[in-house]
């Protein structure tokens, strides 16, 4: 017998195109690159792809619910559209699935998978797209190259695509230039489409169109001989994920040509999963053991590093749930919880950051707490500065953003 139809666990958010209100689909995983723009009233009918019901059965809940008999044959041409574009759970995904996943791990670089999307794909136009953002008023104004007397220890920037959020990254990474003595940068990452860990690890370096990333391979193997957990179970999350790409990518900018830099690039995945089982990070064991080994790694191996925290902050509106759009009362709203927030950055307490995310069960949809904690956590209780809150104002989305630096 045919198992039940599962749609996979993708994003659905409501759009209008030509004057009619969708709901498109969208895999955070990026296993596709696929869209699809539904009509609203199929809203139902997705909910019932739970892998519990089965043609038959849906049939006959759209029958109790509106008396009506839907065709059978509109179904499957739905769950075909679906397969075909690789929403739903079944053995055509699996195949695609695996050879992504397979392709990836057999490649030793992992490629710019959002070069030509979140920014710029060829060299000379990103090189003069990053120039622009550090340009007053917006930006901070040229980068100074000459190390201050108190080196950076680490900074908060954001992970937003680069023409909303470019300035904002110039104010995090100009004092990366002019204070970091750091030979290793330690990239937290949010993992959008979370992990069943709360870190993973990779051994690859991160593709630019600006050279590769490297990664500092000791000290990632020091990490994960001392963590106690497996640091690679979630590598694969690495491949789609752009949070630290767009971090690599400034780092290539800044100091390629000037002076070698490695990274090592660490997804991060338990905040929002602590606050769904009204936890605290710690409690989970493999939170403080990762941190133990990161910091033991870090002192045996001697390592000049600076952490950054790759790190949007608000997801408000309809493209994220809220039933109305944010209008300029909401805006001035989110903006007074999102500085009340960064306080307690700037102050570098990771536990009165959590109580204040916890203190509303987040409802700004916070999508940086996991690497904030992480690096508030790193650097020690290490004071911050603010030097950079904006918004991205679209009424059915609005996206903030920050840069604190260490």
């Amino acid at each position: 017998m045919e198992a039940p139809p599962r749609l996979r666990a993708v994003e659905a958010f409501p759009v209008e195109h030509e004057g009619q209100r969708l709901v498109a689909l969208r895999d955070a995983a990026g296993y596709t690159a696929s869209v699809l723009l539904l009509p609203v009233q199929l809203l139902e009918l997705l909910a019932l792809l739970d892998g519990q019901h089965s043609l038959v059965d849906i049939q006959a809940e759209i029958m109790r619910r509106h008396g009506e008999l839907l065709p059978r044959e509109q179904v499957e041409r739905l769950l075909e559209a679906l397969d075909e574009h690789g929403f739903l759970d079944s053995a055509r995904f699996a195949e695609r699935r695996a050879a992504i996943d397979r392709a990836f791990l057999e490649t030793p670089v992992r490629p710019a998978s959002h070069a030509g999307g979140a920014y710029p794909a060829e060299p000379e136009p990103l090189r003069r797209a990053i120039d622009g953002f550090f340009s007053p008023p917006e930006g901070p104004g040229p980068v100074a190259v000459a190390p201050a007397t108190t080196p950076l220890r680490g900074l908060v920037a954001p992970h937003i695509d680069y023409h909303r959020g470019g300035p904002a990254y110039a104010w995090a990474y100009g004092e990366a230039a002019a204070r970091a003595d750091a030979d290793v940068f330690v990239v937290f990452g949010t993992c959008h489409a979370g992990m069943r860990d709360p870190f993973a690890l990779t051994r690859k370096g991160y593709e630019t169109p600006l050279g590769v990333a490297p990664v500092d391979g000791e000290l990632v193997a020091a990490i994960a001989a001392r963590a106690r957990q497996d640091c690679f179970g979630s590598e694969l999350a690495h491949r789609n994920e752009h949070s630290i790409e767009l971090q690599a990518v400034f780092l290539q900018y800044l100091y390629q040509g000037r002076r070698e830099v490695k990274i090592v690039p660490i997804l991060t995945s338990f905040v929002h999963e602590a606050l769904a089982r009204r936890a605290r990070p710690e409690d989970d064991p493999r939170v403080p053991r990762f941190l133990d080994a990161l910091a033991d790694a870090v002192a045996t191996t001697g390592r000049r590093v600076a952490f950054i925290a790759a790190a949007d902050l608000a997801h408000m509106g309809p493209r994220f749930g809220d039933p109305a759009p944010v209008d300029a009362a909401e805006l001035a709203r989110i903006d007074r919880e999102d500085r009340a927030l960064l306080a307690t950055v700037e102050a570098g307490d990771a536990g009165a950051f959590f109580d204040a995310v916890a203190a509303d069960n987040d409802r700004r949809r916070t999508c940086g707490l996991s690497p904030i904690w992480t690096l508030l956590r790193a650097v020690g209780g290490a004071p911050g500065r603010l030097r950079r809150y904006a918004q991205w104002p679209d009424p059915q989305g609005v996206v903030t953003f920050a840069s604190v630096v260490f």
